[in-house]
């Protein structure tokens, strides 16, 4: 039996134009192995938005086609062009994950018909999703769509970062900005499981909110004496790993700068190459899309390199991955608990004002898609 799913699809065109609008899309019948879910939340991350928008001017949002099927434009840049080449008319489904109702199954899967459960995949941003079973975490009874929407993107990637910490053999983690729905999370596994952090907030609030749930060690960049802070900081912790979500400006250099400041104060004797402890920073996001501005005062032994959820799960052992999907489970509503700041509907999702407010990607405010 097929049916049909209305689904949000972002398009940019070879003339420029970003365009962002519901079609209908037919479903097949799922097959062996897989699920027919009914979309009931959906979360608005920084990674679907880099889809969703790509590099659109967002100061030339727009409405347009009709009531019954609103579209939402943008102009994009000949140098944004350039950027997104392989993509340029085709129409792409967005979001990466979200949750809801099994409403069919695959012959040897009927068992799960009616259960809840949270999902990882992209184009969750419709109605209906077909989707492997394997993709899929089983929420308890009590959960709601809600609660599961998110179990993947932010949970998995604050586990990576504690679990890419051991696996190169480091025993505290930097992390910036850190107030964020992510941020929160990790702080609490962090607490949970003694490891080290130093959080690298952008405010008093967002101190005060991190110091709220038991962070430790939290440094505000706004503040007066902050690269003093932090170098204080690495050394109460011993950082030698730092993640950083903002990507463009200093914040990367000036992580690697202040563990230089910190391994340094350890030598015995000067040495023109710097210390010889290892300073590492991955680049996971990119709040500011500015270039990565390095002001070289750290040495000779550091690295800075790309970390990506997806990539990391593929290179890890699958043991570690199951591991790590069943403690997002047992702590769904504790540990990777995600606080929303509003819940829209598909078709909230192309209008000027909501897409502009959504899109901002401020820190602590979390948009719920709820198809």
């Amino acid at each position: 039996m097929s049916r049909t799913s209305l689904e949000l699809r972002s398009t940019i065109t070879p003339d420029g134009t970003l365009r962002i609008n519901l079609e209908p899309v037919p479903v097949r019948a799922p097959g062996p192995g897989e699920l027919l879910v009914r979309v009931e939340a959906a979360p608005i991350n920084p990674s679907d938005l880099g889809l969703l928008f790509g590099p659109a001017d967002m100061a030339t949002l727009a409405t347009g086609g009709t009531a019954d099927a609103p579209v939402l434009t943008a102009r994009v840049s000949p140098a944004g062009l350039a950027a997104v080449r392989a993509r340029l008319g085709q129409s792409m489904p967005v979001g990466n994950e979200g949750a809801g109702t099994v409403i069919e199954a695959g012959p040897d899967l009927q068992h799960m018909i009616g259960k809840r459960v949270a999902m990882i995949g992209g184009a969750m941003y419709a109605e209906l999703r077909l989707i492997g079973r394997d993709a899929c975490i089983v929420l308890p009874d009590s959960a709601t769509a809600a609660q599961g929407a998110a179990l993947f993107v932010n949970p998995l990637t604050a586990l990576g970062f504690v679990e890419t910490m051991r696996a190169e053999g480091h025993t505290a983690i930097v992390h910036a900005p850190a107030a964020s729905n992510l941020g929160q999370m990790l702080v609490r596994i962090c607490k949970a499981d003694g490891v080290g952090l130093v959080n690298i907030v952008r405010s008093p609030q967002q101190a005060e909110l991190l110091r709220g749930i038991g962070a430790t060690h939290v440094v505000d960049s706004s503040a007066e004496g902050f690269r003093e802070k932090l170098q204080d900081a690495i050394a109460a912790t011993g950082a030698t790993l730092a993640f950083d979500a903002i990507g463009g400006g200093e914040m990367t250099s000036t992580i690697l700068n202040a563990m230089e400041a910190v391994a340094a104060r350890g030598m015995e004797s000067y040495d023109r190459y710097g210390s010889s402890t290892m300073k590492q920073v991955y680049v996971y996001g990119a709040l500011d899309t500015g270039p990565t501005i390095l002001r070289r005062g750290f040495g000779f032994r550091w690295g800075i390199g790309g970390w990506l959820l997806f990539h990391f799960l593929q290179r890890t052992d699958p043991a570690t991955v199951s591991r790590m999907h069943e403690r997002v489970a047992a702590e769904m509503t504790t540990t990777f608990a995600s606080h929303y700041t509003a819940t829209i509907s598909l078709a909230d999702v192309v209008k000027p004002d909501i897409a502009a407010a959504y899109q901002k990607k401020a820190t602590g405010a979390k948009y719920l898609i709820a198809p």
